[in-house]
């Protein structure tokens, strides 16, 4: 969209939704479990990859690595209690996503082009759906009153709901991928937009 939607929510601060808590990435080199965390790999300078997941630490050696999975085959894995490939990917090389604590309220955010370090990935604060141009397939968590639903996947794009509300229709990460691996259609709820966030 090339001009953004009023705030909503602007002028009624006592009833606005909350953003969950942000995503956080720290590196894997610290005391953090990191079986089945969300993780990403990289090199500083030369970029990113994220949808993966790990398993523990392993030593061989004197070096560490982290077996990383696709998220898909990870829940494949899981799910169908199958061995998947899990290539080695040294330590240092590996970024964990963690919860953040959530953040005092910030002014709106300027539009236009953000810099960041490439020392380290980097993460876009929690954005509202209402606010996102296109939702399929991207993680969204459901927060209702102090409660974050994640490891959600929005399946439709925003549409007028039965009672009228805006909403989108999301699915459980497991059945998102299971959809794919089995062609099995998962099992959606409708939720109102301004009850989404991007992850």
């Amino acid at each position: 969209m090339s001009n953004p939607l009023p705030d909503p929510f602007a002028d009624r601060p006592d009833w606005a939704p909350q953003p969950p808590r942000p995503v956080e990435i720290v590196p894997a080199t610290g005391r953090i479990e990191l079986r089945g965390r969300r993780v990403l790999v990289g090199l500083p300078g030369l970029g990113w990859r994220g949808d993966l997941r790990a398993d523990e630490r392993v030593v061989q050696g004197s070096r560490t690595y982290v077996p990383v999975i696709p998220e898909h085959e990870w829940y494949r894995a899981e799910s169908e209690q199958v061995e998947v490939f899990a290539p080695l990917v040294p330590v240092e090389r590996v970024w964990v996503e963690t919860v953040g604590e959530r953040r005092p309220p910030t002014g709106p955010t300027e539009s236009g082009i953000r810099l960041v370090s490439l020392d380290a990935p980097t993460r876009r604060p929690p954005t509202p759906v209402f606010e996102a141009d296109a939702v399929t397939g991207r993680r969204v968590v459901h927060v209702a009153g102090s409660t974050e639903q994640r490891d959600l996947r929005a399946v439709t794009e925003t549409y007028s709901g039965t009672d009228g509300d805006i909403c989108v229709r999301v699915a459980p990460e497991l059945e998102w991928y299971r959809w794919a691996w089995r062609g099995q259609a998962p099992t959606t709820l409708e939720v109102p937009v301004h009850l989404l966030w991007l992850e």
